[in-house]
């Protein structure tokens, strides 16, 4: 119900978002990647494009603070987190939750296991839009420290520290929107 009533508020923005994206180079409005959720299975995660078309033909890498991949139009809508919208309807689909472990690639969740076998732990449970580390975390949280949140989260669970969760990440970006 969540994500239906999101979806429908923020339809406006989403209709800005794709125009501005498609205005700019062109290309395709979303990406779509696969991704980890609970019991480790794969769903394609639907976002925003915020990158230039072949952002990955070298191979799958994780986005860096100053990523030259990142279009003019992609650096405002990561900034201001609309990229990350159309998850709703991942969420809608049942493929994630609103609160949650953030979900990683597949290629990238194996490198991290390679050091912290534990990693895989965070599947436990739906990978989510938002979630301890992005309330906690900063950009560059270390995978370890992701880990420990992500399990604080799992080994707490309940709704009202959802709620919690939800009404500290909007406490956040209106007192640092440019985190």
């Amino acid at each position: 119900i969540g994500s239906l009533i999101g979806i429908i508020i923020l339809s406006p923005f989403m209709l800005l978002t794709a125009v501005a994206i498609k205005a700019y180079d062109r290309g395709p409005v979303f990406f779509k990647q696969a991704r980890l959720t609970q019991d480790g299975r794969e769903f394609g995660i639907i976002k925003f494009r915020s990158m230039c078309i072949e952002s990955e033909k070298n191979g799958a890498q994780l986005a860096k603070k100053h990523d030259d991949r990142i279009t003019p139009v992609g650096r405002l809508i990561r900034k201001i987190h609309f990229d990350e919208i159309p998850q709703l309807f991942n969420i809608l689909k049942g493929d994630m939750s609103i609160v949650g472990p953030r979900p990683e690639r597949q290629e990238i969740a194996s490198q991290y296991e390679e050091i912290i076998p534990e990693f895989r732990y965070r599947l436990k449970v739906k990978a989510g839009l938002t979630g301890y580390a992005q309330v906690y975390g900063k950009y560059n949280t270390t995978p370890y420290d992701k880990l420990k949140l992500d399990m604080l989260y799992i080994e707490n669970y309940s709704f009202w520290l959802d709620i919690k969760i939800l009404l500290m990440l909007s406490l956040i970006h209106i007192s640092e929107p440019t985190r």
